[in-house]
């Protein structure tokens, strides 16, 4: 779990504003599911995505998200990984391909986060917030993400990665504008993903 835990670039955790926030976001919980369900409810609640609230600057450092109190899903997922690290609670990175337009390709990744927890071990969230359509929640061991994986192409990618994927952090650090993001999001190609159909 070393890596899951560790402090780096894109998750400085160690910085300290994301100490302060999330040791006030661990305050009265009794353990470390309580304390993964504020960080998660804080990080989909309280930060803005960057393309529903037309906002920028475009972030990609957790500390970056935290100031600025905006990024997309992969920098929501960013900052919400480096509370889970800062609270003692291992945490990474995943992601899922989907279509960006209903019914048709391109497609984009989408960013989550993965939570170690005990009793029930790696549990997925997505932090990218919450709108007419979507309701991701917090509720181990049953998956509430905001999207599925159903279409053809789409595919819940199995890994948990402890650093983002070079395709986001390029992305996120080459684009200035949200919009330039939105009309550039990362994809990969599928090598090794489980693919969901009839959301089952």
């Amino acid at each position: 779990m070393k890596e899951f835990l560790q402090a780096s670039k894109y998750i400085d955790w160690d910085h300290p504003d994301i100490v302060a926030s999330a040791m006030t976001l661990s305050q009265g919980s009794k353990d470390s599911i309580e304390i993964a369900r504020s960080c998660f409810e804080f990080v989909r609640d309280e930060i803005k995505h960057s393309r529903d609230f037309q906002m920028n600057p475009v972030t990609c450092k957790a500390s970056d998200v935290l100031k600025y109190r905006t990024g997309y899903c992969y920098a929501k997922s960013h900052l919400l990984v480096a509370l889970l690290r800062a609270n003692g609670i291992p945490a990474g990175l995943c992601y899922q391909r989907l279509i960006i337009s209903s019914g048709h390709p391109p497609y984009c990744l989408h960013g989550l986060a993965a939570v170690y927890l005990e009793p029930y071990g790696w549990y997925r969230i997505d932090p990218r917030g919450n709108k007419t359509g979507v309701n991701a929640e917090f509720c181990p061991p049953m998956e509430k993400l905001a999207f599925m994986a159903s279409a053809e192409g789409e595919a819940d990618l199995p890994e948990i990665w402890a650093e983002p994927l070079q395709p986001v952090v390029r992305v996120l650090e080459l684009y200035k504008n949200y919009v330039d993001v939105s009309d550039n999001l990362p994809d990969v190609q599928l090598i090794n993903a489980t693919k969901i159909t009839n959301g089952t």
